[in-house]
């Protein structure tokens, strides 16, 4: 195995790590939306096949 060496960060790499640690992360919100919109969609179309 290669050896790793280990270099403290520059301004430059803490001002990127930033701007992927406000970039990098999992819609949540977007996809609690598209849940809720397929649950309406099915119930709503659940009703309406009933009556």
């Amino acid at each position: 195995m290669r050896e790793t060496n280990f270099k403290p960060l520059t301004e430059q790499d803490r001002k990127k790590n930033r701007y992927l640690d406000q970039i990098n992360h999992a819609p949540y919100f977007r996809i609690i939306l598209i849940l809720a919109g397929i649950l309406l969609l099915f119930t709503t179309g659940t009703l309406l096949g009933a009556f």
